[in-house]
């Protein structure tokens, strides 16, 4: 089974725009949902929703793992986000291939996607990236350091110094994306592809998702390189007001895209 699509690397784009404030109530009714895909039974969007519902959007929620069905295309959404979880892109579960095969609707598209942290590995591994370990079992479980690149701060400036992390497997950077944004132990922390954009981190972990993963999560903050759990929390204390506005930021330029389809019709 190939995972690999190099059909979309050329696609022209453009820095996202800000919206103008204060959008019409008809408008805001009007736009289309934002297809969410869950891999628990009690996961939630958290900020992410939160953010887009402010903008106006309505959530689709779809949890393939337990027999929601994907859609056949993307042209009733506004865009779609898969979010992480506890499973690796390199299981062999069929709903695992399914989605990783229905991650090219979006890009054949070219609508708006967000992979976040499993969702991201699942769309480097759609474009024929390798999807691993760290070499020395490392994993980032806690705030770490990120540095945009000159393409993440024109896409959308003012990254935090900092960002929230739970994830053991990293990914290469797709032949033809662009780096958005860098690390230390796990080099690609985003990327983009046309309108796709993949993040290793969580931007949309709440103060309560937090609670719940430290909680249920302990055995992993053993882990090499793991923060322990009480710096979850001094670090949020510092770091998340950063992260929360990077995140408004990004989730409405990120959306406002829209498919440029002149250059492929060359």
């Amino acid at each position: 089974m190939s995972f690999r699509t190099d059909r979309f690397g050329g696609a022209e784009v453009v820095p996202f725009p800000r919206r103008a404030p204060g959008a019409a109530a008809s408008d805001r009714e009007s736009r289309q949902p934002v297809l969410i895909v869950l891999h628990q039974e009690s996961s939630t969007p958290g900020r992410v929703g939160n953010a887009l519902r402010a903008l106006g959007h309505r959530l689709d929620i779809r949890r393939p793992r337990f027999g929601d069905p994907l859609p056949e295309t993307l042209e009733k959404h506004a865009g779609a986000v898969v979010f992480g979880g506890p499973m690796s892109a390199n299981d062999s579960d069929d709903y695992i291939r399914r989605e990783i095969d229905w991650i090219e609707i979006p890009l054949r598209e070219q609508r708006p996607f967000l992979g976040i942290c499993l969702g991201a590995q699942m769309l480097a591994m759609q474009l024929g990236a390798r999807v691993a370990p760290h070499p020395d079992a490392l994993t980032q479980i806690g705030y770490y350091p990120i540095r945009p690149t000159a393409a993440g701060r024109a896409v959308c400036p003012d990254w935090p110094g900092k960002v929230y992390h739970w994830h053991r497997e990293g990914f290469e950077l797709p032949v033809g994306a662009e780096l958005l944004a860098e690390g230390d132990d796990f080099p690609v922390q985003a990327f983009r592809t046309g309108n796709a954009v993949g993040v290793q981190f969580h931007p949309d972990v709440t103060y309560a998702m937090m609670h719940c993963w430290t909680t249920r999560g302990y055995d992993g903050l053993s882990a090499p390189g793991a923060r322990q759990r009480h710096h979850h929390f001094a670090d949020r204390a510092v770091y998340d007001v950063a992260e929360r506005a990077w995140l408004d930021h990004f989730i409405e330029g990120w959306l406002v895209r829209r498919p440029m389809l002149a250059q492929a019709a060359e």
